[in-house]
């Protein structure tokens, strides 16, 4: 259906356009006529229409006025522009203010009909376009929360990689590079007692984290949407027993205290808008902004903040929460050298190693000389805490670094600058090195099966039952690591075998069949001589 004004000061020309309307697109058309610029305009506004045939010359108002006026209400409205006057000014300034078309009068049929028919393919096609997008946006509304949880889950896990971060932030359109964490915890509130008198304090403490989980788990969507409408650019992660981790995008400067304090008068407006349409108590802790890459310490900080207190609405800066560091200490440094260990990257390890060992020596040398052998023995032990723990320093024996203490404390500063650098190279090889050593293993443990049982029938998942890994998996690694596939291999020391018992000739092409693994002389000898050129028989001479 299809709503059209038409607009005429004179009831025979309004009558003739009704007639051809109705009799070409028969029951297609809701029609209504005004016949001044006023009245079409008036009209327009509660009938809205789809198409609006204009005749230019109208009592009062004329008809480009009219267009002009209702276009600011109903921009979606088409218009056909009727007049006695084949003048391009008019048709050039109706087409500018979106006319579908220009006819003059005495209105021809079939080019009224073929223009009224033209305009009704533009809105079909409109109407298409908005569904659409209506159906799209659905789709989206189901699939940004998934999208916004695993980013925050991205944020926060310790291994995932820059790319993963990068694409979800490409999917969010989050082009910042820095931010800050909101941690929402709710339960049951009860009185919260001072840790060290016992006597009850203004505030709040949460109970019953499982059951209030639930209660939330039903409420999530309408959580999020209360969320997003007081913060649009939030990104709000899955519900982790009775918290909620929440992403603000923000720009990579700290905030002064008028911003800070309107973060904290946003966060108390959301505990109040969560409390009143919900029936359920809650908290906010909130982190520091950091650049993305850290979003694990504001996410700390967050957290500890609501421990740290039991008033509704926590700020780390507010909170003796934050770590801080005196202003020449190169945490900058620290920070770059424990990611390159902890993503294996050797060379940049020992850059930054020997880096911060040479800061410690021009900056605490001799005035703090403990100081620095402590500092040395303490990250050394990190790193190659980092590497036990991602499974590359292979097994942790108690006893292993018994020495580490004497030498940080006996060498001299040279040496132990040389023993600081050549752990972390060697806390970054062995994370490098781990994946590499486990393929090598594996293959050369499938390597060795072959070799044992290559003349029995034996297969890829006899192969994979054996290392104890998925037959997927050791498909890929075993191409990878020898550039052939495992049955490739399989034949190629088959029939290496097969060549060297063809060279007894006290053996029949029956029994080298067999003595190979394969069970049908006829499919062995095809498969010689695919992989030699020659049949068994040509082989032996």
């Amino acid at each position: 259906m299809y709503r059209v004004l038409i607009a005429d000061d004179e009831g025979i020309a309004i009558d003739s356009i009704t007639f051809i309307l109705e009799h070409a697109f028969e029951n297609q058309c809701e029609i209504r006529s005004a016949r001044t610029g006023r009245s079409v305009i008036e009209l327009a506004e509660t009938f809205r229409p789809d198409i609006a045939v204009m005749d230019i010359q109208m009592p009062g108002i004329n008809g480009i006025e009219a267009i002009r006026e209702i276009r600011k209400f109903s921009p979606q409205t088409i218009f056909l522009v009727v007049s006695a006057y084949d003048k391009f000014s008019y048709a050039k300034e109706a087409i500018d203010l979106g006319g579908a078309g220009y006819l003059t009068k005495p209105l021809e049929r079939e080019r009224f009909v073929d223009a009224m028919s033209g305009a009704m393919q533009q809105l079909d096609r409109e109407r298409t376009r908005r569904s659409n997008d209506l159906r799209t946006m659905e789709k989206l509304e189901s699939v940004v929360p998934l999208i916004e949880t695993g980013f925050v889950y991205s944020l926060l896990l310790q291994d995932s990689s820059a790319e993963d971060i990068d694409q979800y932030r490409n999917l969010l359109e989050i082009r910042e590079e820095a931010g800050y964490m909101l941690l929402i915890e709710f339960g049951d509130e009860t009185e919260a007692n001072d840790r060290a008198s016992g006597r009850k304090t203004a505030g709040k403490k949460m109970e019953n984290p499982i059951g209030s989980g639930i209660r939330v788990q039903r409420q999530y969507g309408r959580i999020r949407e209360i969320i997003k409408d007081i913060s649009s650019r939030a990104v709000v992660g899955q519900i982790m027993r009775n918290k909620i981790p929440i992403f603000i995008p923000h720009a990579d400067a700290e905030p002064d205290y008028r911003e800070r304090s309107e973060i904290i008068d946003r966060c108390r407006e959301l505990v109040r808008r969560l409390e009143e349409r919900t029936d359920i108590d809650f908290r906010i802790g909130i982190g520091t902004i950091k650049p993305i890459k850290e979003m694990r310490s504001s996410y700390q900080e967050a957290r500890n903040s609501l421990r740290a207190d039991v008033d509704s609405v926590l700020h780390a800066e507010d909170l003796p929460v934050k770590t801080e560091y005196e202003k020449s200490y190169p945490i900058d440094l620290e920070k770059e050298l424990f990611e390159y260990v902890q993503n294996g990257e050797v060379e940049q390890v020992r850059r930054c190693a020997d880096a911060f060992f040479s800061w410690m020596e021009d900056t605490q040398l001799p005035a703090h000389e403990d100081s620095v052998r402590l500092k040395a023995l303490e990250f050394v032990l990190w790193a190659e805490h980092i590497a036990y723990v991602d499974g590359g320093m292979g097994i942790y024996r108690f006893s292993d670094r018994s020495e580490y203490l004497d030498i940080s404390r006996s060498c001299n500063m040279p040496e132990l600058h040389s023993w600081f650098v050549e752990h972390f190279v060697k806390a970054a090889e062995k994370i490098a090195g781990k994946t590499m050593n486990r393929t090598e293993t594996m293959v050369d443990s499938a390597l060795h099966y072959i070799d044992r049982n290559y003349h029995r029938d034996i297969s890829l998942d006899d192969v994979s039952r054996e290392i104890n890994i998925s037959p997927y998996y050791f498909s890929k690694v075993f191409k990878e690591k020898t550039g052939v596939t495992f049955v490739e291999y399989l034949t190629k020391a088959r029939m290496e075998k097969a060549k060297e018992l063809l060279k007894d000739p006290s053996s029949s092409i029956r029994d080298v069949c067999f003595a190979v693994g394969y069970q049908d002389p006829n499919y062995f000898s095809r498969i010689f001589k695919r992989s030699t050129g020659r049949t068994p028989s040509e082989f032996r001479g």
